[in-house]
């Protein structure tokens, strides 16, 4: 059956029969995406729509009329004229061999129920095989999330290209010689051995259960498929979830904006979080014998015995009786509320609305105070809008990609795929950071700049575009001001005066700024290596300043973009999750502004800017804040100086924690909510590119636990407040009359289309993707450049605390670790806490992998095992902030910066010593703890 010729390829098409068909190609299309395109399907196995065609099954063969032999219709184009055939008796039968032949060599255990190869054999009729199988190779079971059937491969290599081509991760290869040619992984080491970052995506490119899931998952079918988005970085993966008996069994990624079915580990295995046996059921009340105290211990037999379960009613009316005594005693301002970015926008929306009508106040912050703020202060100052200027995936259109302060092999991977495939096509990549990582291997400079050295590094690169005439003279008369004072403040700082301060050569800075402004297309990419600093704004106010005064803005493959952490920072920044502004970064200060939503919302609202989250802490010991409530945070990991946080925590006359696990910070809380897990949940949610994407609800909240819209709705009405949302589209219609950025947008369509580009200010509008074409959205439509002085962080090493201390990521775990460490894959992989070290810095304290340090700052001290990695600078550390037993946090500096209220979460004096003694709590439950080997 033939669908309908698309209308716009008509003009400029190729037309060819197919089996008597008239088809229409599209110029550069081959026979079996054309004859796909148009509802022809075309048996097939080694071919995968969106991969390079190899053409190497020779399933697909077709007849074409006039040539002696069959060609492939994965690798073969039309011709105007030319005559197809797919069914005719010669091509169907060399069809039918292919999959004979293939069918010989299979197991007699099915790894893939739905298997392509399955499938294409009963559309063909071949139900079984005249040849004899091979010897069948052992299966490989050493990967935690991945099994390896080699006994069913047949060698189609559409691993080999997801692996390289795709993800470009370089571990899966073809290797040996006729009868022993085999999949292999790096130097045929078993997958587990390897140097896999388990993606999955060979996983899912897999036609015959080859690769497959572990533990069987595959083998299983399932009951539903639900499509939705990933809950981990701001990358916005679209998946779908497989589900049986209210269980997710596996995840497959989609053909989204953002991922185009890519998935990185966490997205693909990181999902029985949701059935882990710590997940919260009941309402839960604090014992009156169980006063809070920051130095809690818990018990890990029984984590639980602090509380007492109660029922919904008697938890909803204590929690928010008491919150309201608060208020009514000692003023709106003795309350405070922090809202989460891995909820959805309706919820992060409610939550800051409950707090500014039910409390009275604008204390309201999430965590986006502790990643970006900085970058949104800068943003907002300079052009007048918080969000990203260019998808991630317009790097595939740059000549430039300038990546600083990120680490998106770890912290955005499917991200850091579209960087590499970009480099494979030509482009050319810098990347600046203190601690290399693997992407150096691509880029064509690495400028490993000695931390805190940002400006000095960016200043002198705008030197040199000023000194060399490199600037884009036009654009910055037409669209920019401030430039003079720009120019007279990096006079100073010349690339042979700024050596010697960030340690990059004067020839190398002056080479990548020359690279930068002379570009048709260049494009800057920042992570929390820039913006947690006390000069985060700063650094940030320096790479706009780049931007602007080369004019790499406002085109496909330029502009600005911080990448975001979390699933959901940038929507629940845009719904006014953020304690200076309401929705849509509209200042709580602005009397026209603030009547426009005392008039949505039927009340009147402080006109005072609230506190920050470290403000929040403060105002607690200051005892001048004495309630709160939160909602999916965990400023007890997350806070820097955590000690002094959960000092505060300890303190509150009163703490309601909403959440699906007790967290460090909901043991601290006097009634615990027990709220939905992402998979449990329908909403929307905005990633880093701007994309407002719906996620559905796969499986069902456990016990008791509800929805967190129904708790925030009830926890409001208990304030006083005549709430009546029925749902998350009735919440997002509200929205919508609060946000110019996606009144255009609705329900209906994002049920249809799954995703769409803000802003989008009226219906039908098809969303920019780019932004800033021709003007900014500041009241004179120009950008601000505004000049940057070195400022250096709040604390330096010094004899007493000689080395410095970095913070971040693992590619395995997320944010505080309360969902990945409960995911058993996860976990497995990444069990226990580590602190990564240079190997000259190893040798000088006389230690070796897997030995104990510990590590020391004028906060606080952790125990952990020391890992090797040359790709630290010498004289400084790293350790990942998601372990509980070792919290980062515990040393970090609490220091802010002055415009984004952002700690120094980056930079830090510290000291080691050989030694130690490691906090091992079960409070998890994932992997066990193993020696550290590298």
């Amino acid at each position: 059956m033939n669908a309908p010729i698309d209308p716009a390829i008509a003009a400029e098409s190729i037309e060819f029969t197919l089996d008597g068909q008239p088809m229409k190609a599209r110029v550069g299309e081959t026979i079996i995406q054309a004859a796909a395109r148009q509802g022809v399907d075309i048996p097939h196995l080694c071919y995968k729509d969106g991969y390079r065609p190899d053409g190497n099954c020779r399933a697909c063969v077709v007849e074409i009329e006039g040539e002696r032999v069959l060609a492939p219709s994965c690798c073969r184009a039309p011709t105007p004229g030319m005559k197809v055939k797919a069914e005719s008796e010669r091509a169907v039968k060399a069809q039918k061999m292919v999959v004979e032949l293939l069918l010989s060599d299979m197991p007699e255990k099915t790894y893939k129920p739905d298997s392509e190869l399955a499938y294409w054999a009963g559309k063909l009729g071949v139900t079984d095989s005249r040849f004899e199988s091979r010897e069948q190779p052992a299966c490989d079971e050493s990967h935690p999330a991945m099994s390896v059937n080699l006994d069913a491969c047949i060698q189609c290599n559409r691993c080999v290209r997801a692996c390289r081509e795709e993800q470009g991760n370089d571990v899966i290869g073809y290797a040996f010689r006729g009868s022993s040619s085999k999949i292999v992984f790096d130097q045929d080491d078993p997958m587990g051995a390897s140097t896999c970052v388990a993606c999955g995506e060979c996983v899912q490119a897999c036609p015959t259960g080859a690769l497959m899931p572990a533990g069987g998952v595959g083998m299983v079918k399932a009951d539903k498929k639900v499509d939705s988005v990933c809950p981990y970085c701001g990358i916005g993966c679209q998946l779908t979830y497989h589900v049986k008996d209210d269980k997710i069994l596996m995840v497959t990624g989609r053909d989204g904006p953002a991922n185009e079915e890519r998935l990185c580990v966490k997205g693909r295995f990181g999902f029985d979080y949701a059935r882990h046996p710590q997940r919260l059921t009941k309402p839960l009340i604090r014992r009156a014998d169980a006063p809070k105290h920051k130095d809690f211990v818990v018990d890990p037999s029984n984590p639980l015995a602090a509380f007492r379960e109660a029922s919904w009613e008697e938890a909803l009316a204590l929690a928010s009786g008491k919150l309201r005594e608060i208020r009514d005693s000692k003023g709106p301002n003795a309350l405070a509320g922090f809202g989460s970015a891995k909820g959805s926008n309706e919820e992060a929306y409610l939550f800051q609305k409950l707090v500014r009508t039910g409390f009275g106040t604008n204390n309201v912050d999430h965590c986006t105070r502790l990643c970006h703020a900085s970058s949104v202060a800068a943003l907002l100052e300079a052009v007048g809008s918080g969000a990203v200027s260019n998808p991630v995936r317009d790097v595939l259109h740059s000549e430039v990609i300038f990546l600083i302060g990120s680490n998106p092999l770890v912290n955005h991977p499917v991200g850091a795929t579209w960087m590499k495939n970009a480099v494979k096509n030509g482009a050319k990549l810098i990347v600046c950071d203190p601690r290399r990582n693997d992407l150096q291997r691509y880029a064509t400079h690495f400028l490993q700049f000695k931390p805190d050295t940002d400006v000095a590094m960016l200043n002198a690169m705008m030197h040199t575009i000023i000194e060399e005439g490199l600037v884009d003279e036009a654009f910055v008369n037409d669209r920019t001001s401030g430039f003079e004072e720009l120019k007279k403040n990096v006079a100073d700082f010349s690339p042979e005066k700024m050596a010697k301060i960030c340690g990059i050569p004067a020839q190398t800075l002056r080479e990548v700024a020359r690279m930068f402004a002379t570009s048709k297309a260049s494009m800057i990419l920042w992570g929390m290596g820039v913006s947690q600093h006390v000069h985060g704004t700063d650094n940030a106010r320096c790479l706009i300043s780049l931007v602007m005064m080369t004019g790499q803005i406002g085109r496909r493959g330029t502009g600005l973009h911080p990448l975001r952490g979390q699933n959901n920072v940038q929507g629940a920044s845009d719904a006014g999750l953020i304690p200076m502004v309401f929705p849509d970064y509209q200042a709580v200060g602005n009397r026209t502004i603030r009547q426009k939503f005392e008039e949505l919302w039927g009340t009147t609202l402080d006109p005072n800017p609230g506190l920050t989250v470290v403000e929040i802490m403060d105002a607690i010991h200051d005892g001048k804040l004495h309630g709160c409530y939160i909602m999916g945070e965990n400023p007890a990991m997350s806070d820097p100086d955590v000690d002094h946080a959960r000092d505060a925590l300890a303190k509150l006359d009163w703490l309601v924690v909403q959440d699906i696990f007790l967290t460090e910070t909901a043991y601290f809380a006097d009634v615990v909510l027990p709220a939905s897990a992402f998979p449990e949940k329908d909403g929307t949610f905005t990633n880093t590119d701007r994309q407002v994407q719906l996620g559905r609800a796969a499986i069902n909240p456990p016990g008791d636990a509800r929805q967190d819209l129904w708790i925030i709705q009830e926890m409001a009405r208990g304030l006083g407040l005549d709430w009546n949302y029925s749902g998350p589209k009735d919440v997002f219609n509200e929205m919508r009359k609060a946000m110019h950025s996606i009144a255009g947008i609705t329900w209906e369509r994002l049920q249809a289309e799954h995703s769409v580009t803000y802003p989008c200010e009226n219906e039908g509008d098809p969303g920019d993707e780019v932004v800033f074409i021709d003007k900014f959205p500041t009241p004179n439509g120009r950008a601000k450049l505004v000049p940057a002085k070195l400022i250096t962080a709040n604390e330096k090493p010094d004899t007493e605390f000689p080395m410095v201390l970095i913070t971040g990521r693992q590619l395995e775990h997320w944010h505080t670790g309360s969902m990945t460490r409960r995911a058993s894959v996860l976990d497995n992989i990444e069990p226990i806490a580590t602190v990564t070290i240079n190997p000259a810095d190893m040798a000088a304290l006389k230690v070796k992998a897997g030995d104990v340090i510990t590590v020391e700052s004028r906060r606080g001290k952790i125990a952990l095992y020391a890992r090797v990695d040359p790709n630290v600078p010498v004289g400084a550390v790293f350790i990942p902030f998601a372990y509980y037993e070792a919290a980062a946090n515990m040393l970090t500096n609490p220091a802010l910066d002055p415009f984004g209220k952002i700690p120094e979460f980056k930079y830090c004096a510290v000291r080691l010593k050989k030694g130690g003694t490691p906090t091992q709590l079960s409070t998890y439950g994932g992997g066990q703890a193993k020696p550290v080997t590298a």
